[in-house]
């Protein structure tokens, strides 16, 4: 066994390894989005971001809420090394609270549930992105396995008119430089081969990045239904509404309002009550009488120079409120320009399905004449060779062409927002962080902790 043969053999084992060990059972895209949705880390990266913005809520609803605590102190007296008395025990306890802060802790609250809101919608985002990756991922090994199926062939065909060329040269009907020109196409159709098993391997590992598992028999069976819009204007105006990444920047323009309005806010009075009561129950060794004293103190307070860092935080927060409106025309022009692009990668793939089709079965027939005309002495060895090398071409056109616009169909619904395990209708519990949120905002839980 030659070389080539021995490369090719051992390629098309790796590949009959790794793509049909699940042939007893197909891995539909919905399967495979599923299993993605529930395994893949980026998912819940996001859902953990979602939960960890969430605690700044209950964060700012802290500061509108009393602050309660206990103590209890010793106090021993010492002269020189001698005690001079017993142990003094007092215990107390304590309450603060802000009675006026000029609504800074509203707009810290408002801002602290915008961020939370943002967040969510980038949980969402990053839900769509890794779906479409395992869309991209799931096709491209449909598209890889097909060329390396194509490639094969071709190969074969390439070694049979070695073959041929060789007995014609033994016979006196050929020449050295018709199997020379065999041999070279041998060698580059291999070459060819090796690269289609590689990028196949390639996607393989990607598909397993994304899904959590390795390819099984998958299948070139979808349907998007009415996910996919009609026309690119109802497309671009469905994204304006919908895509996270837009809703997300809008959420984040309300947190740079709320913060500009909090760095004002501290410019302004404030008024506070910290109220205490305590009894000594231990003193000089023997129990006291209850003798509880109590204090309430109000506190007003007026800034009036803090060294520059409050004009600062307003300049701040004004800038940021600038920029969160910039960074939200930004997303709004970066979806739409992927929109655009995704539509017409699609139609662009539609026509050259069309055409490649019709080239295929063209050039099927033309390399059947040619082979005709070569047997005869019609045609060279280099005309057969060109006619394969052109009809593999069109084929692999027609498998790119075909694998592109299924992925551009998916990539024009994630585009519009609608590439979602809701939307898709999978068959998992869908994950958006509100009944964690729900619990943050439940600002009397450590009380109840206590029972």
């Amino acid at each position: 066994m030659s070389f080539s043969r021995r490369v090719r053999a051992g390629a098309l084992a790796l590949l009959l390894c790794s793509v049909s060990a699940g042939a007893a059972r197909a891995e539909t895209l919905r399967e495979a989005l599923t299993s993605a949705y529930l395994n893949n880390p980026q998912i819940l990266s996001a859902l953990l971001n979602v939960k960890a913005t969430a605690e700044n809520i209950a964060l700012a609803k802290s500061a509108k809420l009393p602050s309660i605590g206990l103590s209890a102190t010793e106090t021993q007296s010492v002269t020189f090394g001698v005690s001079t008395s017993g142990p003094t025990i007092a215990v107390g306890a304590s309450i603060s609270q802000s009675i006026f802060d000029n609504f800074k802790s509203d707009a810290d609250l408002e801002a602290a549930r915008a961020l939370t809101e943002a967040s969510r919608y980038s949980l969402q985002n990053s839900e769509q992105n890794v779906l479409l990756a395992v869309v991209e991922a799931y096709f491209n090994i449909i598209r890889d396995t097909q060329l390396v199926q194509v490639r094969q062939e071709n190969v074969k065909f390439y070694q049979a008119q070695v073959d041929s060329a060789k007995d014609r040269l033994k016979i006196g009907e050929g020449t050295k430089i018709d199997v020379s020109q065999a041999e070279a196409r041998l060698a580059q159709g291999t070459a060819s081969y090796q690269s289609a098993v590689a990028s196949l391997q390639t996607s393989q590992a990607s598909y397993e990045r994304y899904v959590g598992h390795k390819p099984k028999n998958l299948t070139t069976t979808y349907r998007l239904g009415t996910l996919l819009p009609k026309s690119l204007d109802a497309a671009i105006s469905e994204a304006v509404m919908s895509h996270p990444a837009i809703l997300s920047a809008r959420a984040g323009i309300r947190a740079a309002q709320a913060n500009s309005d909090s760095a004002n806010a501290a410019f302004g009075p404030t008024l506070d009550m910290v109220g205490s009561i305590g009894s000594t129950v231990f003193g000089g060794g023997f129990l006291s009488p209850p003798n509880p004293t109590a204090t309430l103190k109000f506190t007003l307070a007026v800034p009036i120079y803090a060294g520059g860092a409050l004009g600062a935080s307003i300049r701040k927060a004004n800038i940021n409120q600038i920029k969160s409106e910039v960074d939200a025309l930004a997303a709004r022009d970066q979806i739409k320009e992927s929109l655009i692009s995704a539509w017409s990668s699609m139609q662009n793939a539609s026509a050259q399905i069309e055409s490649a089709n019709s080239a295929v079965a063209a050039g099927e027939l033309s390399l059947e004449g040619i082979v005709q005309e070569r047997d005869v002495g019609q045609a060279t060895t280099l005309d057969v060779l060109n006619a394969q090398s052109e009809l593999t071409t069109v084929k692999e056109g027609l498998i790119s062409a075909s694998a592109a616009k299924v992925i551009a169909s998916f990539a024009v619904v994630a585009a519009t927002g609608h590439l979602t395990a809701s939307d898709l209708s999978l068959d998992v519990e869908i994950q958006t962080g509100e009944d964690y949120i729900a619990k943050v905002e439940d600002v009397w839980a450590e009380l109840r902790a206590l029972d």
